[in-house]
């Protein structure tokens, strides 16, 4: 915050399956760096630049540091659920995702252990609002927010179930 330490540019993780434009190198090292600072972030660029990618790859990043200790929670539309899903399986495919979904989804004291397992939870804003308390009950390593537009209401029930996630990021 004081300017004494400029951004450096990170290695791409070797488990990442394709190569990262060097605007995707700077993004994902900008995430990294604004995160050790204890900075959240906002990714605001253009549909299609590869913002998802550039989130698989802090991800994976930090697995292959060894840091990454504790699940991300990713909330998202309900429509692209499936999207997240498939492009973390074609470029990250070392990350252990589970979805979570639909009306046999783990509520309560189950839920904890198996996010535990994974290295990425994705679910839906509507999920994060009707199962608050199952999300509250776990530590995240952090949370990614997609299409945070999502969260701008900040008297909505939505936004407050977010905003009361444990996480370190």
């Amino acid at each position: 915050l004081t300017g004494a330490e400029k951004l450096t540019e990170l290695p791409q993780p070797g488990g990442l399956r394709g190569q990262l434009r060097p605007y995707q190198r700077y993004g994902y090292s900008w995430l990294a760096f604004l995160r050790r600072w204890g900075l959240g972030a906002c990714l605001a660029d253009d549909m299609g630049l590869g913002k998802t990618i550039e989130t698989l790859t802090l991800l994976l990043h930090d697995k292959e540091q060894g840091t990454a200790n504790a699940p991300v929670l990713l909330i998202c539309p309900t429509s692209v659920v499936g999207n997240w899903r498939r492009e973390a399986e074609r470029f990250a495919p070392e990350l252990s995702v589970w979805i979570h979904q639909g009306n046999e989804r783990l509520q309560g004291e189950d839920f904890a252990p198996e996010a535990a397992r994974h290295d990425l939870v994705i679910t839906s804003y509507a999920l994060a609002r009707r199962d608050a308390a199952t999300f509250q009950g776990v530590h995240w390593r952090g949370v990614v927010l997609d299409e945070a537009q999502n969260i701008k209401n900040p008297a909505a029930q939505q936004t407050q179930a977010i905003r009361r996630l444990p996480a370190s990021f």
